[in-house]
């Protein structure tokens, strides 16, 4: 088969929020090419293998490029033509060969707090049968609606498996227990729903919005998967300031490979992905990884940038924002990061 008549191959992780990912791109790949044929590929990660572990019981967040190796070694070596990535998750420094081709327009940035609902715990514990139970159920404790960060009890155990979640946390509740939780999205609230020993947990808005879960203007989260009794509320970022990347897809390709790259540029989202192009310089000049305790958010302004961000490397809390030539979005990150270093 001739190189232009072979399938295009996209390659993704397997969990549900990666292949929901995958195929948002693989929708955009045919719809801009419909005289192309693309494929999906899955490939199970290292990241993958290790959180089938208990998603409670590893006290250290998995490296984020325990996710992305395999798929680049599948680039590199022409098992697969375009990689898809949670650009939050894809390091800073790529593989020789190997580029960021494009990058989607950005979901919903912000983060959000589930918790469980007490009066629906309420109405559960007041009935007479109950036809499952398992130990522990009646220890489980809830909230009501609109629950905030001021709002938890001292001491409420919160789970995250982001370092920058739980500096952002513990800055303004030094008394709050944030633990680490691991597992896919839907694992993470189904651990919520049923361990009592867990009050909130904190993920990202477009995550759930990618697996079609959402909150009302109530403050309920709602969708297929989700476990009967869960409360929802929506941090804005002068609470939770996002991760470099976070809302936006990353879509990898190799350097030269010059069909494909004709592909990313007709996916590419060019405010996305300036913006993302300075919280990734941002974070690459703090000498920071997808790890590191450190958030940062830009954001078009008419012709410019406006680059927020917060540090709380070595037990310091530095906090800044810049604006900058909406074409220098890589010296503007790297300008916020000298000034706050």
């Amino acid at each position: 088969m001739s190189p232009a008549a072979r399938p295009i191959l996209i390659a993704t992780r397997g969990s549900a929020l990666a292949l929901a990912q995958a195929h948002l791109i693989f929708d955009q790949c045919r719809a801009a090419f419909p005289g192309l044929k693309f494929e999906i590929k899955v490939i199970r990660t290292m990241g993958d293998r290790l959180q089938k572990t208990s998603p409670t019981r590893r006290s250290e967040p998995l490296p984020k490029g325990l996710f992305t190796k395999e798929l680049e070694g599948a680039l590199l070596k022409h098992q697969a033509d375009l990689a898809i990535h949670s650009l939050k998750d894809l390091p800073t420094a790529l593989p020789a060969g190997l580029k960021l081709g494009a990058v989607s327009k950005r979901a919903d940035v912000r983060d959000v707090l589930l918790y469980r609902d007490a009066e629906y715990l309420r109405s559960e514990k007041s009935k007479k049968h109950v036809e499952e139970w398992s130990p522990g159920d009646s220890a489980r404790r809830g909230f009501e609606p609109q629950l905030s960060v001021p709002d938890l009890p001292r001491g409420a155990a919160v789970a995250t498996s982001s370092t920058r979640r739980t500096a952002q946390l513990l800055a303004q509740r030094p008394d709050l227990n944030v633990v680490q939780i691991h597992g896919n999205v839907v694992t993470r609230i189904q651990t919520l729903a049923t361990q009592p020993e867990l009050d909130a947990l904190v993920l990202a808005a477009a995550g759930l919005e990618r697996l079609n879960f959402c909150v009302t203007p109530e403050g309920r989260l709602r969708g297929d998967a989700v476990p009967e009794g869960l409360l929802a509320t929506i941090l804005e970022l002068e609470t939770m300031l996002p991760c470099a990347g976070q809302g936006a897809l990353g879509i990898e390709m190799r350097e030269q490979d010059e069909r494909i790259g004709v592909i990313c540029e007709r996916l590419n989202h060019f405010n996305t992905h300036q913006c993302v192009t300075a919280e990734r310089a941002f974070l690459r000049a703090m000498g920071g990884g997808c790890q590191s305790p450190i958030a940062a958010y830009a954001e078009v302004a008419g012709d410019q940038i406006r680059l927020r961000a917060v540090s709380f490397r070595d037990g310091v809390v530095r906090r800044s924002e810049a604006r900058g030539d909406l074409r220098e979005a890589g010296a503007l990150g790297e300008q916020l990061a000298e000034r706050m270093r």
